[in-house]
Formats: structure tokens, C-alpha cells, sequence
């Protein structure tokens, strides 16, 4: 040991001659440390990845918009295309095999009766007519997006087959080409909605919280009135207010502005409460001492503190959306053809009689559902996410 200084005699100072990092954490395993040195971006991407259910819901919508973009290609057949000899024709089967021989993917072709008694069509396969799916191949023409000609597609029937892997409808077209179409309509119209609801709600609701007085009791009683109102019978009316006169794309427009300013009072009430509360943080009053003004204060300082929650409410909302026009479309009320959504396509399946014989004209039903499911799953998802610390 060495013997101690005298009294009053200054303690040796011992300074370590050792490289500095200043990453370097300590008393830490390395995975302690990876989620310590972690970024806010990384901890919410590792909790989200958590939830399975979610992840895969992601990449499920992400495909099916991604889709959208190139629909005309992927679909067997165009839009408005008609087969006249294979009205209300059900789905026809992939098989692989021919008499124990493998072939590839093929449908056989079909012959057509007439039932005299019920007067509907009986469709039979024909064993011996074996008809290969073709990939890449040519087909209908189209012109991508309103733009380009062409008839590439991503699968066709034979040469002078058919291929309706889920029926035809009452003019004989192909209902796998008319969801695939519908898709693009339905889906980007709650996109297009909750971007007008957003930008209500977070202007109007940003305001009330950040002004509040008398300005904050106008808005919370507006709201309690919108809110107030039966959603069906509103939305009812404001369609029905649309002159028939307009044109396709207008009507579309139109819709999707109806969505947007019936939507935007719960999201606006979130943001006020947001605002009440983030409005007395010390960084607010430091930038009204600076001059800030109050679009800047609001923008800039206080909604990216919860833009998280946010896109956590608009995966919740856009599946109200898509109800709402799927609803409005389906009651006569909503987008006209030659538009066609999934809205539209349920309006072949309003009869009883109409499901009893053609049951396959239900399955519009399956993607609306679908994408419903998945876009609640995607927001508890994200909104567990928006909290990795939790």
C-alpha cells in the first residue's frame, strides 16, 4: 500500500490514459446496449415487428396498393369486357392434372343449357377441352391509367377459352377483373378521405386547443351536433344533394369530400385534447416569447409531439371510409357507373333470388371485409408502437 499524504497535503489525481468512447455504456449487456443507443424511429420499428398480426397486415395492404397501380395489367380481362355466351357462368376450377398426366394450370372449357322450366343457364365442364392458362401474354386491350395502349396482362385465358376463376355477372363479365378495377376506386378513396379529415381536424381541433375560450365552446358544440346526427341518413343526404348531371369523376370527388367533413370531429377532438395538455410545456411559451406565430407553434412544436397517435387514428379511420362508400355505392346514393367500385359491384347481389342462384356475386363482400381487418389490426399495431417505452 502506499502511505497516505500528510494532512493537508492535496490527494493524488490519477487520470486514465485509456482511448474515450463516448458510445460506450457501462455495467451493460450488448443487448442493453443496442436498445439503449437505439433512435425513437428504431425502438417504435422493433415493438411494432412485435405484433405479428399487424406486420403481416402491413405488407398485405401494402400489396394490394401497390397493386392498384398496375391493375390493368393484372387483371384477365378489361373493365367493361363482355362474354354474351357465359352469363351468370360460376367459377370455374384450377386443375394440374389431366388423366394422371400434369399439364401445368388449366380450366376446362364449358358447354351452356338452357333449363326450360326455371329458364336459367346450366353450365357443365367438358373433360376433353382442356384449356391452358397463359402468362404474359396478350389479351384486351387497355390504356394504363387513361393514358398508355396496350394488352400485356399478367394472365389470360387460352386462345379462345375462357377463364373466370369467380364467375361472370348478369352481362357476362369476368367478377375477378371487376374487384381487381374496383379496388383502385375503393381503396384510394379513403386515402383521399382521411386527407381531407386530417386537415380539418387537426386545424380546427389544433386551434380550439391551442386558443381555446370561446373559439374551443363554438367547435365542441359543432361537433356534438355533427356527432349527434345518424351517419347513414347524413351521409344519405348529402349524396342524394349531387345533380345525376355530373360527371363520373366529379360524383367520386365529391364522395370522398362528403367522407372527409363528416369524419373529421373525432379525430379534432383528439388533437384538442392533445393541445390543452402540450400547450403549458415550457418549449410553447419559449416560442411565443420569440415571436412564433400560431400556425408555426402548432405545426412545427406541437402536432409532430403526437404525429404517431395520429397515423395511429387515420388506419383506424380509413376503414370507415371505405364503409361509407361501400355503403352509399351499394344503396344507389354513392359513386355511379361506369365507375365501379366494390360499393357497386354489391349492388348485383341485392336480391334474395339473385344469391340463391349466383351466390358467387357475394364476393365483392371478401376484400371489403378483408381489407377492414386488416387496416384495425395495422392501427393497434401502430399505436402500440407509438409507445415503444411501454
Amino acid at each position: 500500500m502506499s502511505p497516505l499524504p500528510p494532512p493537508g497535503a492535496p490527494m493524488p489525481h490519477y487520470v486514465s490514459t485509456a482511448p474515450f468512447d463516448p458510445m460506450a455504456t457501462e455495467g451493460m449487456t450488448a443487448a442493453q446496449s443496442r436498445i439503449h443507443l437505439a433512435s425513437q424511429k428504431q425502438l417504435m420499428w422493433w415493438k411494432f415487428k412485435q405484433h405479428r398480426l399487424a406486420l403481416v397486415s402491413g405488407i398485405f395492404l401494402l400489396a394490394l396498393y401497390l397493386m392498384i397501380i398496375i391493375v390493368e395489367f393484372i387483371a384477365p380481362y378489361g373493365l367493361h369486357t363482355k362474354n354474351v355466351d357465359f352469363i351468370h357462368s360460376p367459377p370455374q376450377r384450377v386443375h394440374f392434372f389431366s388423366n394422371g398426366r400434369f399439364i401445368g394450370p388449366f380450366v376446362y372449357g364449358r358447354s351452356m343449357s338452357l333449363d326450360i322450366d326455371t329458364l336459367h343457364r346450366l353450365y357443365a365442364d367438358k373433360p376433353n377441352d382442356v384449356q391452358p392458362i397463359r402468362f404474359f401474354c396478350r389479351g384486351d386491350p387497355y390504356k394504363f391509367w387513361g393514358l398508355i395502349s396496350s394488352d400485356l396482362h399478367l394472365v389470360c385465358p387460352a386462345v379462345g377459352g375462357q377463364m373466370f376463376l369467380l364467375g361472370t355477372d348478369r352481362l357476362g363479365r369476368d367478377v375477378l377483373s371487376r374487384i381487381l378495377y374496383g379496388a383502385r376506386i375503393s381503396l384510394t378513396i379513403g386515402l383521399i378521405g382521411i386527407a381531407i379529415s386530417f386537415c380539418l381536424g387537426i386545424v380546427i381541433g389544433g386551434l380550439a386547443g391551442y386558443w381555446g375560450g370561446v373559439f374551443d365552446l363554438i367547435v365542441q358544440r359543432l361537433i356534438e351536433v355533427l356527432q349527434s346526427l345518424p351517419s347513414l341518413p347524413l351521409w344519405m343526404a348529402l349524396a342524394a344533394i349531387m345533380p345525376v348531371t355530373w360527371s363520373p369523376i366529379v360524383i367520386y370527388f365529391g364522395i370522398t369530400v362528403i367522407l372527409g367533413i363528416i369524419d373529421w370531429t373525432g379525430l379534432a377532438r383528439a388533437v384538442r385534447s392533445k393541445l390543452l395538455a402540450l400547450r403549458e410545456e415550457d418549449y410553447v411559451q419559449a416560442a411565443q416569447l420569440m415571436g412564433a406565430s400560431t400556425p408555426r407553434i402548432i405545426g412545427r412544436h406541437l402536432v409532430p409531439g403526437f404525429m404517431s397517435h395520429l397515423i395511429a387514428s387515420a388506419t383506424i379511420s380509413i376503414p370507415g371510409m371505405i364503409l361509407g362508400e361501400t355503403a352509399l355505392s351499394f344503396l344507389g346514393l354513392g359513386l355511379r357507373p361506369p365507375i365501379t367500385s366494390w360499393g357497386i359491384l354489391l349492388t348485383e347481389a341485392k336480391s334474395v333470388s339473385v344469391i340463391a342462384f349466383y351466390p358467387w356475386l357475394l364476393f365483392p363482400i371478401i376484400p371489403v371485409v378483408l381489407v377492414i381487418l386488416a387496416f384495425n389490426f395495422l392501427g393497434d399495431g401502430l399505436r402500440d408502437a407509438a409507445d415503444p417505452y411501454k
